[in-house]
């Protein structure tokens, strides 16, 4: 449309400084004749041309454009997938790298996983090439996983459960049973433990991580002993 009314515009001034040309040059009736004729046949190519780019821009507003669907099933087909094929990759996708920004170990399972998901086709389309070949990659390689167990010398005054609450083993009280299990060797009673005894605090599984986390959270301490026996009373 800009074109077209550029090109009108273009007439109109050239009509125009055409007359003015006359008006100030004195030119004999058939020079002037001659002159008009030339513009008539100036003025009718220019209407000739934005005929024709009229006809274009209908054309081109009647021609119909494939639909983002259809392009994005001939994209598809580019990798012999189907739109059932590419939502199932997606959501391998997004599952797996919750679980790489998780850190859910083992993180040689989750560095299997992607290299499988590298290896498929799919992950050439532009949705997601990046984030699987170079940022999903980026995460793994920055994961340092931590060691599987630790040693802790006990010192007077701890317990289990002081040990558990620890920040550096699991911050949480409630997973002292995990420490118990792996020092039976050297834990006869939970309630004993003695000075320089050497533990071993191992990881906690993502598993027991929660079920000790709900432990915690639905703790309710016991009322005062002096409240409850005013209660009592």
């Amino acid at each position: 449309m800009k074109l077209m009314k550029y090109l009108t515009g273009v007439l109109a001034v050239m009509l125009f400084l055409s007359l003015n040309t006359f008006a100030q040059d004195e030119m004999s009736k058939e020079e002037w004749e001659n002159e008009i004729n030339r513009l008539n046949e100036q003025k009718t190519s220019l209407q000739q041309e934005l005929e024709t780019l009229r006809s274009e821009v209908d054309q081109m507003k009647n021609t119909k454009q494939g639909s983002f669907d259809e392009c994005q099933d001939q994209l598809y087909a580019l990798v012999g997938a189907t739109k059932a094929d590419i939502e199932r990759f997606r959501r391998q996708v997004s599952e797996l790298n919750g679980q790489i920004q998780r850190k859910e170990s083992p993180k040689t399972d989750r560095q299997a996983a992607l290299d499988e998901l590298k290896k498929n086709r799919i992950s050439a389309l532009p949705e997601f090439f990046d984030r699987v070949h170079n940022q999903m990659q980026r995460a793994l390689d920055a994961w340092q996983d931590a060691p599987q167990e630790i040693s802790y010398e006990v010192k007077r005054g701890d317990h289990l459960w002081g040990i558990a609450r620890k920040k550096e083993h699991y911050g949480n009280p409630f997973a002292w049973p995990k420490i118990y299990q792996a020092n039976r060797d050297q834990i006869k009673n939970p309630d004993l433990i003695y000075p320089k005894q050497v533990f071993k605090i191992p990881n906690l599984t993502e598993e027991e991580k929660g079920k000790y986390d709900k432990l915690r959270t639905n703790y309710k301490p016991a009322p005062p002993q002096q409240q409850t026996e005013a209660e009592n009373q």
